[in-house]
């Protein structure tokens, strides 16, 4: 199947990118709008999240409920989200009904009623959803090693607190549209069954007079502390490492993330099988990469009984630095597997497609083909990714605990 990649921006900035996958009777969007968790204000932690739930609550013509009977009648499969650097709005529905969906996207985005009634039913939505993390321990670890690995803003949680979600009034939702919902910055991307040109001429008629705005870079601040326990009552101890790696632009990403694979990918790997299968250390054990414009990490977690919990961190971190040693062939033609695997099936997607492509844009300013990840991932090897861990071996770790009892990085561990 021919992969067709086409873009247009628009004089406002907005990009629009769109894959042609004729073969599919279904289209999909993706809308990133330059308003993440980044922005939030510290003294109003969560504000883009709230402003997402809001810009939901009526559009346009419409009110709550009538917005989303009108998604709901175009049969679109919804989905949002706010990460550190962009909210997203996405819907997939049959490729006939296409325009239609964008067309309201366009509403929550250009012209949220953001309505007075609505904010204290979100405001307690959000409450709810905090606490859920809050009595979920093992998300929380996670999002507070993020809060500790990455400098101020970059590692704000998400989800914000309950002094800033309580804050949150109704101009500071509306500010937050004026900043941070504009077209320079933002990225529409389609997939699926479209005719190209008609969905070009909709998206100038639908966002060409929406006027940009200008907004101050995010710089950088100083990081926290890199290693902390979090007292917690409980039988049970969740352990958080984090570490520096290379971002999606990186010309090494795929070495890094081929290097991950092998450590965390399936029940064959390296985490899986020497920390649970082998000494039965944990009931969860995984390495994560993730990736902001500028900078990537390599996210793992152990959730273990807090009688196991010291020996547990000393594997896992044993682990990681026995990753620098490098790959074996076997490890190398499991990930290649797994790549193609997963490319094929994002290839019957029109979601997923619609998602990846704004997210090339995003960090590449281009799209990858297909072909070209192809292309990429059968000339991996092990030479390639264990000369990228010669120069770049896991350390200088950020380590945050939870539990009743603190455990102690074994000496040597950087």
């Amino acid at each position: 199947m021919a992969q067709s990649i086409l873009s247009h921006t628009l004089a406002n900035g907005l990009v629009l990118v769109a894959e042609v996958m004729d073969w599919l009777e279904s289209a999909a969007l993706t809308l990133l709008v330059p308003g993440g968790s980044a922005m939030d204000p510290a003294e109003r932690g969560g504000l883009s999240v709230f402003t997402c739930e809001m810009a939901l609550r009526g559009a346009g013509a419409r009110d709550s409920r009538a917005f989303v009977t009108a998604l709901d009648n175009l049969g679109v499969e919804r989905a949002e989200g706010v990460a550190e650097p962009h909210t997203s709005f996405s819907g997939a529905t049959l490729a006939s009904n296409l325009h239609s969906a964008l067309a309201l996207y366009a509403d929550a985005v250009r012209r949220p009623r953001l309505p007075e009634s609505e904010f204290e039913p979100v405001r307690q939505v959000m409450l709810q959803e905090l606490m859920a993390i809050e009595d979920d321990p093992a998300h929380k670890v996670m999002v507070e090693l993020r809060r500790r690995h990455y400098p101020h803003p970059w590692g704000q949680p998400t989800h914000g607190t309950v002094e800033g979600l309580t804050a949150i009034a109704s101009r500071d939702v509306a500010r937050h549209v004026q900043r941070a919902y504009r077209p320079n910055g933002a990225i529409l991307g389609v997939a699926g069954r479209i005719d190209w040109p008609a969905l070009k001429d909709q998206v100038e008629s639908l966002f060409g007079d929406w006027p940009a705005v200008e907004v101050p870079p995010l710089s950088a601040g100083a990081h926290v502390a890199k290693r902390e326990h979090l007292a917690h009552d409980t039988n049970q101890t969740q352990i958080g490492i984090a570490y520096d790696s290379v971002p999606y632009s990186h010309p090494l990403y795929f070495q890094a993330w081929g290097a991950v694979g092998a450590l965390s990918g399936g029940m064959s790997s390296r985490l899986f099988t020497e920390v649970r299968e082998k000494r039965g250390l944990c009931y969860s054990v995984y390495a994560a990469y993730h990736t902001l414009r500028d900078r990537g990490s390599v996210l793992c977690y152990a959730g273990t009984s807090a009688e196991r919990a010291q020996e547990t961190l000393n594997v896992v971190l044993a682990e990681l630095e026995r990753l620098a040693l490098g790959i074996e062939a076997h490890e190398i033609d499991r990930l290649k597997a797994r790549i193609k695997s997963a490319l094929v099936m994002q290839q019957e997607s029109s979601a997923s497609r619609s998602s990846a492509v704004a997210r090339d844009w995003y960090y590449l300013g281009r799209v990858r083909p297909l072909e070209e990840i192809v292309s990429i991932v059968d000339a991996l090897s092990c030479e390639s990714i264990n000369a990228y861990l010669d120069d770049n071996p896991p350390r200088d770790f950020t380590i945050v605990t939870l539990g009743p009892q603190p455990l102690e990085v074994p000496l040597g561990v950087s």
